[in-house]
């Protein structure tokens, strides 16, 4: 089978303003058109929609990632393509990718097979500018801050709590710490500072969280960029950088219209991720799909345990949303992994690795229908390596746990092969009554929403943290924020904070490392392990292999 940016490259595009006034109504003068195949639309058509029943949403997440990959893009995109097929107006909304894990270990995130977004080199690399407007916004604000100190200082800054860092979409190690100001004259401030990737950014999560532009410019005056010397935080407001940020984001704020393979339409908008923030789309784009489409398939970043728990406990909890549907997406190759099997090994017949792996996605699916209490579809993406006595073993182990497991070949089929995951879908959605639940509470202390997660969720024994960050929680919680949700950072690949821990290992100790307030965004983050807001490359990034040759993009 050729490549993902082969197919990619073959496929027959329609029009972006063709497919948005066949499928979803919308006119061309409504569209802001980046070329021919991508366009933005505009906020004078989304006010039209406020009126309009929500259509069904859901969920697509996964198991804890692993290197063996388990195609949770490709499955949205596949249960989209799929419900199309069947006649059911359906969208699909999906973060941009960042440049740091498209030049990274990950590559392109756009799917893959023939279960992709398209044009799939434009949404990698740059797009229609969004992030690059995220990252001049939030340097702007950087740069406003040293600028006022450096002009007198009127509000008394406390350099020493300066948190606002630097952006930049790479992964760049280099940059996680740096000297700032040494080139300043003699009464200047040398002082340390660093460099977070785009995804990371409080903007980035602002930006995703934000229902208007209005609601936007009220959370960037928000954001705390430092204290006072009187311990008083001092916001972006007081440094009057708000509007020129709000110029900057204005027109990247619009969701960006795309189409599949099968030119079904789709929603590309805002990326954080969900490691190290809350890991999905911009609550713009799913509002505006739900006012078009009777289904809208969205996807949460990495496994369950991150992606689906934010995107529940944040922005659900936020905007008043709920999924009549999670669909938990697995492989065999990597349950096997989670079992202890090794990468090499991963294509051979292994049922003792197997079954030692299922525990991971059980815990998933026991958390997805236990405590958030919704309706689960178990979807194997299946593999040409993957052997009969394998997927017979998870149907049986699923069984067990009563939930729904089907085996979907969209990689290699397109929706097609999707169709019996996408009428399971149809008949939970339409037939269930559950009622959604958080993991925590509002009117929890911040101390009891970590705990409670880590407990319910990750299946720790205990959370632990130091005096200096016990009382940073106790400061926010004391003035005023402990009703604000939280946003566990933590490695992708295991339920604790070791990702080496494969399986679903429990009693282990979840360790708060650092809390960052991310007052604009309304949440607080709870840094847990060994994480970085500033990625590295790996010793072999994807970057080597990408090249332009002959007029076409290759190895992406």
């Amino acid at each position: 089978m050729p490549s993902d940016i082969e197919i990619a490259q073959k496929a027959k595009m329609r029009k972006i303003s063709d497919i948005a006034k066949e499928r979803l109504g919308i006119h061309e003068d409504d569209l802001e058109n980046y070329g021919r195949y991508k366009a933005k639309v505009s906020f004078s058509y989304l006010d039209k929609l406020k009126n309009n029943k929500d259509g069904k949403l859901i969920l697509v997440t996964a198991i804890s990632p692993t290197p063996a990959g388990e195609g949770k893009t490709t499955t949205t995109v596949g249960l989209g393509d799929a419900l199309s097929s069947i006649g059911k107006k359906t969208m699909i909304c999906l973060r941009e990718p960042s440049l740091g894990p498209v030049f990274g270990i990950k590559g392109g995130a756009t799917g893959g097979g023939l279960a992709q977004i398209v044009p799939m080199e434009d949404i990698n690399f740059h797009f229609t500018g969004d992030f690059a407007a995220i990252a001049a916004a939030h340097n702007l604000l950087a740069a406003m801050l040293d600028n006022h100190i450096y002009h007198g200082n009127e509000l008394g800054i406390d350099i020493k709590t300066i948190q606002w860092r630097r952006t930049i979409d790479m992964n760049d190690r280099a940059l996680r710490k740096i000297t700032l100001g040494l080139n300043e004259k003699k009464e200047g401030f040398p002082r340390e500072g660093g460099f977070d990737i785009v995804a990371a950014s409080e903007i980035m999560a602002i930006f995703c969280l934000s229902t208007s532009i209005e609601d936007l410019k009220k959370r960037l005056s928000q954001i705390v960029v430092a204290y006072n010397n009187k311990n008083e935080p001092v916001l972006a407001k007081d440094l009057k950088a708000v509007g020129a940020m709000t110029a900057l984001l204005k027109d990247a704020l619009a969701p960006n219209l795309v189409q599949t393979l099968e030119n079904n339409p789709v929603f590309i908008h805002g990326g954080p991720f969900a490691n190290i923030a809350h890991g999905c789309n911009s609550v713009i784009a799913t509002k505006a799909a739900l006012k078009i489409a009777d289904y809208v398939v969205t996807e949460a970043g990495f496994g369950a345990d991150l992606g689906a728990e934010k995107f529940i406990d944040i922005k659900c909890r936020k905007t008043g949303l709920y999924p009549s549907v999670t669909v938990l997406v697995a492989t065999v190759r990597a349950i096997k992994y989670h079992g202890g099997a090794e990468l090499s090994n991963l294509t051979k017949e292994d049922i003792s690795a197997l079954d030692k792996g299922l525990v991971n996605l059980e815990r998933h699916v026991e958390n997805m229908t236990k405590v958030f209490n919704l309706p689960c579809v178990v979807a194997i993406n299946k593999f040409t390596s993957d052997t009969p006595a394998e997927i017979q073993l998870i149907f049986e182990r699923m069984k067990k746990l009563n939930v729904k497991t089907v085996l979907s070949s969209h990689w290699s089929d397109g929706g097609k092969g999707a169709v019996d995951l996408a009428k399971i879908v149809i008949e939970l959605s339409e037939n269930s009554n559950q009622k959604m639940q958080y993991a925590y509470e509002d009117k929890d202390t911040l101390i009891e929403k970590i705990n409670k997660v880590a407990k319910k969720i990750y299946r720790a024994s205990e959370v632990t943290m130091d005096n200096k960050v016990k009382a940073q929680i106790q400061n926010l919680q004391d003035t005023g924020y402990g009703h604000f949700p939280i946003c566990i950072a933590k490695t992708q690949s295991s339920f604790s904070t070791d990702p080496k821990l494969r399986g679903a290992p429990s009693n282990h100790s979840i360790v708060v490392r650092e809390i960052r307030f991310s007052a604009g965004a309304e949440f607080i983050v709870i840094i847990c392990g060994n994480i970085m807001t500033m990625p590295g490359l790996s010793k072999i990034p994807s970057a080597e292999s990408i090249d332009y040759i002959n007029g076409k993009i290759v190895g992406l």
